[in-house]
């Protein structure tokens, strides 16, 4: 009994009986007006034995890998355990300027080493460009979508403000598109998406990007379709908990962030002035041989202030702001999720009402009522356990970035406060 795995939190293993009714409610005030189905609606069936679908069609992946090393790998990230029990490493590397006729462009060595079966190698090496690393996001969202995809540093910048080809800025996205690839490396579900496996190993992406792009993005639409404008009554209190709390978080990074960077815009300005103002005591002090040691030390004083402020605004551009950005970027991919939620269980809702309204299709009805019930504890069990992770990985970051940016502000006060 002491070997038998633990049971994932996304793969949903308790029966429909045990669960609790997604609209069942103790307080009024928490669903509004209770709507309760025939008992013959619900049969209890349970989730993995269904074959689950998306509303237009598409599956919902919420089996556990194919092979026994998967399914190891799986329970092992999930359950935290050492880094040398993981089997697949992911590093994004070695920027390169592309020109060509029509575009420059820069790609990214991608470079992988696993045993996992489900690679016919042990190492890949492949080049990818942006657009590359938004295509496998957009397919993980069209494939997953109970789960919450890590964001990806944003496409587009400020022309005339930020130089994408300078070094300073590829260095940048290289290191967020290193971390987006190891958030998906270090999901249970995530790491063992196809789509995943083909941008880790295809040398020819754009064959593979050619198909299925019809299917892109459907699944809200489609949603919204069968909903057919059906409102949701209202979130159960521990989703819209959620959602409060992402609202708020959004909010608070929001303003950390403009903060953040009017302080780095006037550190640099004062950083221009300083480095005007050092020279003057060195030629001041050429032309007062008596003064000519203490300018000196003014100058020299003031040298080292330049470098030291240089460097602290360097690790809050490098290191602090795009972690902001990227947990900003974080709360609204979980709101999409959210959103996606709401949808399937607006279905459902409208579904019940469905039911109730013709009892004359009773006999047809039950087995597409249980599958959208499927649906909505399907989206609420990997929600709460992606946004879990998102927890522990958030707790994580800032403690190591408030802790990291404080140790550089007390080395920048001590490189400056000469006694």
């Amino acid at each position: 009994a002491a070997n038998t795995p633990k049971p994932l939190p996304s793969s949903g293993p308790k029966s429909l009986r045990e669960m609790p009714h997604p609209l069942a409610t103790s307080s009024s005030e928490e669903m509004g007006p209770a709507l309760t189905p025939s008992p013959d609606l619900l049969l209890p069936r349970s989730i993995a034995d269904k074959d689950l679908s998306l509303p237009n069609g598409t599956p919902v992946d919420t089996s556990s890998p194919a092979s026994s090393s998967s399914l190891l790998n799986r329970l092992q990230l999930d359950d935290d355990l050492d880094v040398e029990t993981r089997d697949l490493f992911v590093t994004v590397d070695d920027p390169k300027k592309h020109v060509c006729t029509m575009e420059t462009y820069i790609t990214y060595r991608v470079t992988t080493k696993t045993t996992r079966a489900e690679f016919d190698l042990p190492e890949y090496s492949v080049r990818r460009r942006y657009q590359d690393f938004d295509w496998l996001r957009n397919k993980l969202e069209e494939s997953q979508p109970t789960h919450l995809i890590p964001p990806l540093p944003e496409k587009f910048v400020v022309k005339g403000v930020v130089d994408r080809f300078s070094e300073e800025f590829v260095e940048t996205r290289r290191k967020a598109l290193d971390k987006f690839l190891k958030r998906i490396t270090d999901h249970p579900v995530l790491s063992f998406n196809e789509h995943f496996n083909v941008f880790l190993t295809a040398k020819d992406l754009n064959a593979y990007k050619k198909q299925g792009m019809a299917l892109l993005s459907k699944v809200g639409e489609s949603v919204k379709y069968v909903t057919g404008g059906y409102k949701l009554r209202s979130r159960p209190l521990e989703f819209a908990a959620i959602g409060d709390y992402l609202d708020t978080f959004s909010l608070k990074l929001g303003t950390i962030d403009r903060i953040a960077q009017r302080i780095i815009k006037e550190q640099l300005e004062y950083l221009v002035e300083l480095r005007e103002y050092g020279p003057v005591y060195s030629t001041w002090g050429g032309l007062e041989v008596e003064l000519s040691e203490p300018l000196e030390g003014v100058s020299a004083c003031i040298g080292n202030c330049c470098t030291a402020l240089e460097e602290l605004s360097e690790d809050m551009t490098e290191d602090f702001l795009p972690v902001l950005r990227e947990y900003i970027l974080y709360a609204e991919s979980m709101k999409n999720v959210l959103k996606k939620r709401d949808q399937v269980q607006a279905e459902y809702e409208a579904k019940l009402e469905a039911v109730a309204l013709k009892k004359e299709d009773r006999p047809k009805v039950p087995t597409d009522v249980e599958k959208c019930q499927d649906r909505v504890e399907c989206f609420n069990a990997d929600l709460k356990a992606d946004m879990e992770r998102w927890q522990n990985n958030k707790r994580q970051d800032f403690r190591q970035l408030l802790m990291g940016m404080a140790d550089k502000n007390i080395q920048y006060y001590e490189k400056v406060c000469v006694t």
